[in-house]
């Protein structure tokens, strides 16, 4: 597996999994809603920890950037 998401991207998913993750334990989001977004949060945890995403391969797209040499 290539990297593909870049480290903005990281970040972002992990804000997001976090702002979910905070609505969800404050009974914000409850019921199958929040049952989603904890979904959703777990996902973006565990791509940004392996900066691999899945969506992104099957459609061919990159956030990495290409450093010059």
């Amino acid at each position: 597996m290539k990297k593909n998401l870049g480290n903005a991207d990281r970040i972002i998913r992990l804000c997001i999994a976090g702002l979910l993750a905070v609505l969800w334990f404050q009974n914000i989001i409850t019921g199958i809603w929040g049952i989603v977004a904890l979904a959703v949060a777990a996902v973006f945890v565990l791509t940004s920890l392996v900066s691999w995403c899945p969506l992104y391969a099957m459609f061919g797209l990159k956030s990495t950037s290409k450093k010059p040499v």
